[in-house]
């Protein structure tokens, strides 16, 4: 049964990038839970089987989840994505964007390959997933949910593109919440602090440092501890829910108060 976190979602249809691990996968299941069909998209085609289980087990009749392969770094993988979504489920509703990556290095270290690599995946396919979801959505008056990051609001040293990337996401968030709010679609960002997932080791942090990183992160955030991806997915689900429906444009930090925190 629907939890009611998201008034109005049963049988609405979301597609969820990067929904193949973390945080994206967590709004996939969230967002099942709650009655939406869901397309799920990510480059690992078992990881994604994972997460249709996942789904289903939350409440979701196999016939409401559909599971797309597809590298969205590549253009013509995000369209084939958004009209697969579309012609199987027959509308758009909702989109959330959590496909992303993390590299690495200040403004010293990190390479112009791996800057390029880190707006490319970060910002233009976001960008792009947007603007060919957009006819869809605007149809239905659904809305969008993007996954931005604290680091979109506050800098931190040692990852300068990611920084950038994030800070992107929340004004390409912002500029389309005030493109599309008098025709009745909603877009939205969450900035989350430091979540467990599996984002930072891929990054290249092993499993010693990860587990520092984890335990310092008890420091860097107010409430003492780091979060869990339900913590997220469920803010993605009020939304991406009609309980939001006079909240467009904004940027919520899931952060455990890390973004209004100052060294002392």
């Amino acid at each position: 049964m629907a939890s009611a976190i998201g008034k109005g979602l049963t049988d609405r249809v979301a597609l969820v990038t990067g929904a193949s691990s973390g945080i994206g996968r967590g709004c996939a299941v969230s967002l099942a839970r709650e009655g939406c069909f869901v397309a799920i998209t990510g480059r690992n085609a078992e990881a994604l089987e994972e997460t249709k289980k996942l789904c289903s087990n939350a409440g979701a009749a196999l016939d409401k989840i559909l599971c797309i392969e597809a590298d969205l770094g590549k253009d013509a993988e995000c369209e084939r994505v958004v009209s697969t979504t579309k012609s199987h489920f027959g509308n758009l509703d909702i989109l959330v964007n959590s496909a992303g990556i993390l590299q690495g290095g200040g403004i010293e270290t990190i390479t112009v390959v791996d800057y390029d690599k880190q707006m490319h995946i970060n910002t233009r396919q976001v960008f792009l997933m947007m603007k060919l979801a957009l006819p869809h959505i605007l149809e239905r008056k659904g809305n969008i949910v993007n996954i931005s990051s604290v680091t979109g609001l506050r800098a931190f040293p040692g990852v300068v593109a990611y920084n950038m990337s994030k800070a992107a996401v929340d004004q390409l968030t912002r500029s389309v919440a005030l493109e599309v709010a008098d025709r009745g679609v909603r877009v939205n960002a969450v900035n989350p602090g430091v979540i467990v997932t599996e984002v930072h080791k891929r990054s290249g942090m092993d499993d010693e440092a990860y587990k520092k990183f984890l335990e310092h992160g008890k420091t860097t955030h107010a409430l003492g501890r780091v979060g869990e991806v339900e913590e997220v997915a469920e803010a993605v689900v009020f939304l991406a829910s009609e309980n939001s429906s006079f909240i467009t444009g904004a940027t919520l930090p899931i952060d455990g108060g890390r973004s209004v925190m100052c060294p002392r």
